[in-house]
């Protein structure tokens, strides 16, 4: 019998990138999987989705409503919808900083506050956010990104504080560059893609990209059951980044 076998998880943004490869770990593992999404008709593999904008209280809330009533309970919550900005601190106006705050973080909050009243009922909760290498590395033309980010790290630490006394675990990942539907749009927006990719790439100690799929098997961990005595904790998926500091490019022998 899989850890998961019985537990019902709620993993937001997860039509697609990281969340898609979460949702279809999560129900290879043995767990009933609920996806939100702007996009819930796009799924394949079985998944069942919901539709959900996290900047939006009365979506949220019925949404998780809609969880419990299919399923009956909550167990996990991955919060992983989130959105990206570029550019230094001049680039985006008031409004634009409020809205990436207000997907990237307050969405987080929103879905663990309508989350938390079952949360708390089951023997296994776990929450897992998907947070940032820019959190704590200084990214060129990310102040936006980074800031928000940087909160959601934060916000993870305080969230597993508050709620060791309801047996709830708060972690989060902290993904390197990763090759996702979202990287791919920036860099086809870019003037040389290829160049791009490559300097994204070159920019990991490992030199390539990670994968949605290694981010969701780190993201499956936290939110295990047998991760039971984890909590508070960050985990980089980054190609070394967070803390290698090679000479020179590596090269495979």
């Amino acid at each position: 019998m899989s850890e998961f076998e019985g537990l019902v998880a709620v993993v937001t943004g997860g039509a697609s990138g990281i969340g898609l490869a979460t949702a279809r770990q999560l129900t290879a593992r043995g767990a009933t999987v609920a996806v939100l999404d702007l996009k819930p008709d796009d799924l394949a593999d079985g998944l069942t989705g919901f539709r959900c904008d996290v900047s939006s209280a009365d979506e949220v809330t019925s949404a998780i409503d809609a969880v419990v009533e299919r399923f009956g309970r909550i167990d996990v919550v991955v919060n992983n919808a989130g959105i990206g900005a570029q550019g230094d601190v001049s680039a985006n106006d008031d409004d634009e900083w409020h809205r990436v705050f207000d997907i990237n973080v307050v969405g987080m909050v929103r879905i663990a506050r309508a989350a938390l009243p079952h949360l708390r009922k089951s023997p296994s909760a776990a929450i897992v956010n998907t947070c940032s290498i820019a959190a704590w590395a200084g990214l060129n033309s990310r102040a936006l990104y980074s800031a928000s980010k940087g909160a959601v790290f934060s916000l993870t630490l305080a969230m597993a504080t508050d709620h060791l006394v309801d047996r709830v675990r708060v972690n989060c990942v902290c993904p390197g560059t990763a090759d996702t539907p979202w990287v791919g749009r920036l860099l086809d927006s870019a003037g040389d893609p290829e160049a791009e990719r490559i300097a994204l790439a070159a920019r990991q100690p490992m030199g390539r990209l990670v994968t949605a799929e290694e981010v969701a098997n780190s993201i499956v961990y936290l939110a295990s059951p047998l991760a039971a005595s984890t909590t508070g904790t960050a985990l980089a998926v980054d190609g070394g980044m967070y803390g290698l500091r090679p000479r020179g490019p590596v090269r495979n022998p």
